[in-house]
């Protein structure tokens, strides 16, 4: 029984050049490839009227909120800041209805990057729309180097299930503008950059949820940590297959 997992999906706003559609739904691959090498079975959602993603809940037993456009920051009770990215409304909507649904169902709950964001945010915490409004984060958290390459470490709090994965001081890769401000109270930090950016969290009361900032689907075929928190992800989704699938 392979645990399902769940990517929802980015929109790809030009037209593609093989049938000039646009708006065309898509999962990053590496992404993909991550789920499967850790024994997972990936399944991409594209982003549907909120109201169907109860129509959803039975076909997945983890979910994986993957990188993209900035969180529109009504959802967290703030207009746009001049230094705001892209975002898409449509997509936002969609993913923070399913957050909450998989949170109520007990589903296994990963985050990348934006996923982060996205669960703290979806979860009633905030974020910083652009890391200049902290003048203490002074690290270079979007980098230059290639994407499948770490650029900076973090720390990870030894009291924590990232500890037990990652180890204390896991050297990461960063391309990110944006970072967590105020935490969700069913969440707590587990990861900070030298520069105090938050870079991982996980659920409180037990094992579901866990985000990191950084891309460990860049990364997973060569840094062991990267590949341990896909199989992390796995292993959780495995214990809900198993309570929810007869």
């Amino acid at each position: 029984m392979r645990p399902r997992i769940a990517l929802p999906a980015d929109t790809l706003a030009e037209a593609t050049n093989i049938i000039n559609e646009r708006n065309a739904a898509f999962a990053p691959r590496p992404a993909i490839e991550a789920v499967v090498k850790a024994g997972g079975v990936p399944i991409i959602f594209p982003s549907v009227d909120p109201a169907d993603v109860i129509d959803y809940m039975d076909l997945f037993d983890g979910v994986a909120f993957l990188g993209g456009a900035d969180v529109d920051p009504t959802f967290y009770g703030e207009e746009p800041h001049e230094k705001l990215g892209v975002t898409y409304r449509k997509r936002d909507l969609f993913e923070i209805e399913l957050l909450k649904q998989a949170v109520a169902q007990g589903k296994a709950i990963f985050g990348i990057c934006r996923g982060m964001q996205l669960i703290n945010a979806g979860l009633g915490g905030t974020v910083y729309q652009d890391l200049s409004e902290d003048p203490d984060m002074t690290l270079k958290h979007n980098q230059a180097a290639a994407g499948n390459m770490p650029s900076h470490h973090v720390s990870v709090d030894p009291d924590s299930r990232l500890f037990k994965i990652t180890g204390a001081r896991p050297y990461v890769n960063s391309r990110h503008h944006q970072a967590v401000k105020q935490l969700a109270t069913s969440l707590k930090v587990t990861a900070r950059a030298d520069d105090g950016v938050i870079e991982a969290f996980e659920s409180t009361a037990n094992d579901q949820i866990l985000a990191v900032q950084w891309h460990p689907e860049n990364m997973y075929k060569h840094h062991a940590e990267s590949k341990a928190l896909f199989a992390d992800l796995i292993t959780r989704s495995q214990k809900v297959a198993e309570r929810t699938r007869k």
